[in-house]
């Protein structure tokens, strides 16, 4: 016999598993897909968590169009890398893009895949010999686009975007910047001088590269001050640049007298990390509007999303 002493329940009451309220209910049970329409097959999707959200994102892209509201996507290197630029440049041409934000990291792959048809290096190998980050065109000719532009009170975005547009480069039907130059698309970029490899040339300015990315830090508040009443914000895998300039945009637009507010955030990652929770999907909608994270890796979720705006 122990010596501890032991809870006696004593009477207690029980309801019918009938009349109890449940959150799981079999009617939003996923239906097993057949050869059906993706209409159909996203209507198949459970009614719960993840796909009701990837719902939801897709309504909310939807009416920001049909209401001629602002869909912004942010964007990080990885994006260019995993080859998503011809999905998202066929998104500009169905009207679901009015503008694309990236750090310096998806300037510089997406220039290298205009110019060159390739990118990414080997870093552990190229850091050994001491060769990472000085590729010669990438580093000069971009820091010459930025000083061109520069002069004429062009942000880094529209800059490497004139710049590819004069070149006309063999791969240009691959890039984002230059595409969404041609159509008439801003692309801001947002840099943090020392994160980029051009940034170790010694073409490199830091004047002109501050200049450039306040230049596109006031086009990109321009475009977030649309966002009221419909909007929708995307950051796809940056997980400090972009969120942090998309609060502080958010912060000056609202500090200027200006209503922001019912707008959808979302952030598509494969982890959910603190400042794209907080500064994209969290704090800027929590006075009014809906924040949607949806996880998982972007050469998956980018064109699924995209083939249920296009396709359904």
């Amino acid at each position: 016999m122990s010596k501890f002493k032991r809870f006696e329940s004593g009477e207690i009451g029980t309801c019918s598993l009938f009349n109890r309220p449940s959150l799981v209910d079999i009617k939003d049970f996923a239906r097993v897909p057949g050869n059906e329409t993706l209409s159909e097959f996203m209507d198949s999707l459970p009614g719960f968590l993840a796909a009701d959200n990837l719902r939801a994102l897709v309504a909310a892209i939807k009416g920001a169009k049909a209401c001629n509201k602002p869909v912004i996507w942010g964007f990080g290197g990885h994006v260019v890398k995993v080859g998503l630029a011809p999905v998202l440049i066929n998104l500009m041409d169905h009207g679901f893009v009015t503008g694309l934000a990236t750090n310096g990291s998806g300037l510089i792959h997406d220039f290298e895949i205009a110019v060159a048809g390739k990118t990414s290096e080997d870093v552990a190998a190229a850091l050994k010999q001491g060769t990472f980050g000085l590729t010669e065109e990438t580093g000069v000719w971009m820091n010459r686009a930025f000083r061109e532009g520069g002069r004429e009170g062009l942000g880094l975005g529209e800059s490497l975007g004139r710049f590819l547009d004069e070149k006309n480069p063999d791969f240009g039907h691959a890039s984002l910047i230059l595409q969404a130059y041609r159509r008439n698309i801003p692309l801001t970029s947002h840099v943090a001088l020392g994160t980029d490899v051009i940034h170790m040339h010694p073409s490199a300015d830091g004047e002109v590269l501050g200049h450039g990315s306040m230049i596109d830090f006031k086009v990109f508040t321009q475009q977030v001050s649309l966002l009221h009443g419909g909007g929708v914000y995307l950051n796809l895998g940056s997980a400090v640049i972009l969120p942090e300039v998309f609060l502080k945009a958010v912060s000056l637009v609202r500090g200027s007298g200006r209503e922001l507010c019912d707008f959808t955030t979302a952030n598509l990652d494969f982890m959910q990390h603190y400042r794209p929770r907080q500064n994209v999907t969290g704090r800027p909608v929590s006075n009014g509007g809906k924040g949607i994270a949806l996880t998982g890796h972007h050469e998956i979720m980018v064109p699924l999303l995209a083939a249920l705006l296009v396709c359904s």
